[in-house]
């Protein structure tokens, strides 16, 4: 079986928020661009899909029309080593800051991701550290790496 692409709607904005997305990611690249054509629905000329790789990962950005919005029910965990890291995809995407919980956080298109240490699976895994990290984790909005070492380590 292939791989799965997820396909991110638009309103207009598909080929942009590749272009974005791909310039904060290393490894990443814009793939084929598509158009609409006499069919339609959209503009004859305009853009209708941008392939794009986030490291990796396939993508297809589809400009559907503003019927569609990103809820927070999906979103898009980026795996950091350090806090430099954390904080670099924290400042690039947040865009919305009453959206911003828990290492989560929602970007101007409306994507929600969830940028946290690497660590944070381990972490989570050991029960001896679960309850501990997550309570600290639940008190933060970006998150803070030393913190949660420290913590993590009791």
């Amino acid at each position: 079986m292939k791989p799965f692409t997820p396909c991110l709607w638009f309103d207009g904005q598909a080929e942009e928020a590749a272009r974005f997305y791909t310039s904060l990611v290393p490894g990443s690249k814009v793939g084929t661009i598509t158009y609409y054509g006499d069919a339609g629905p959209g503009p004859k000329g305009s853009v209708l899909t941008v392939s794009f790789t986030l490291n990796g990962q396939e993508f297809m950005a589809l400009n559907g029309g503003p019927d569609f919005k990103f809820s927070e029910a999906v979103s898009f965990m980026i795996k950091c080593e350090s806090q430099a890291e954390i904080d670099r995809y924290w400042t690039a995407l947040s865009a919305d800051k009453a959206a911003e919980q828990c290492g989560w956080l929602k970007d101007k298109y409306g994507l929600s991701w969830q940028i946290v240490p690497a660590k944070l699976d381990l972490w989570m895994a050991d029960r001896t550290k679960f309850d501990r990290v997550m309570a600290a984790v639940l008190k933060m909005h970006k998150l803070d790496l030393a913190t949660l070492e420290r913590v993590a380590a009791g």
